[in-house]
């Protein structure tokens, strides 16, 4: 792709179909997660670690047109289940698939990959004075472990912060204006990568940049008047 020169403070990146393929957490991440529900919730339902996710889970049971109880480990188990099968992006679930992840990125059964121009770029990114961070539906919990674990190595290091759905859904203008004021960044300051219309227009909507990422296997999206990459080698950007 030809070259192009951005000024911004922040980049602010999606992983899934942006810095890694959608096929890898559509059909590893939420299989894995999904085999171990039941044996999970049978494991650790009364653990403490589990408390914060179980409450999410709750509050998202809660909001159901018919509240569905999760008061033991079956019922959440299943719970989860039916989230999944609906591809509900629901804040408890995905905290979760998180805790899931974790024994995956463990044993090194979940290694995630990058596409070949993402640490480079980052790399250049943050040589030119630009912070990183990522935004993501996945929790926060796992999108440190995913970049702890790729397979580009341990990569956490270089982001100033993750944010997941507890700041706000993905398609509100008001979630990017939260993830500005957490960084105490100007909107105009902050680039928004991302592979769905739908999320770019809700950045702009806040007074960010956006760039729409049209990686190969992403999903077909309605027609973006702003701009569009295809990956990152020619993109540079100045802080």
């Amino acid at each position: 792709m030809a070259n192009m020169l951005l000024q911004a403070r922040l980049a602010l990146l999606d992983i899934e179909g942006t810095v890694s393929p959608l096929a890898f957490v559509r059909d590893e991440m939420f299989p894995f997660a999904a085999r171990r529900y039941g044996s999970f919730f049978a494991k650790q339902f009364d653990s403490p670690g589990l408390a914060r996710a179980l409450a999410l889970l709750q509050a998202d049971a809660a909001m159901e047109p018919k509240p569905w109880p999760v008061d033991d480990a079956g019922k959440a188990a299943a719970y989860c289940a039916y989230l999944t099968e609906q591809d509900r992006k629901a804040t408890g679930l995905k905290a979760v698939q998180g805790l899931i992840w974790d024994e995956g990125f463990a044993s090194g059964e979940l290694r995630p990959p990058l596409f070949s121009d993402v640490k480079p770029a980052l790399k250049r990114w943050q040589a030119a004075g630009c912070h990183l961070a990522i935004y993501s539906s996945g929790s926060e919990h796992a999108q440190r472990q995913f970049f702890a674990h790729t397979s580009e190595g341990d990569l956490g290091a270089l982001f100033a912060g993750y944010f997941d759905t507890t700041v706000g859904v993905k398609r509100e203008a008001a979630s990017y204006l939260a993830i500005a004021s957490k960084l105490a960044l100007a909107p105009e300051l902050v680039c928004f990568f991302s592979d769905i219309v739908a999320e770019l227009e809700s950045a702009r909507q806040a007074g960010m940049q956006t760039v729409l990422v049209n990686r190969p296997g992403n999903a077909a999206q309605p027609a973006w008047d702003g701009l569009v990459i295809t990956d990152f080698s020619g993109v540079n950007i100045s802080g």
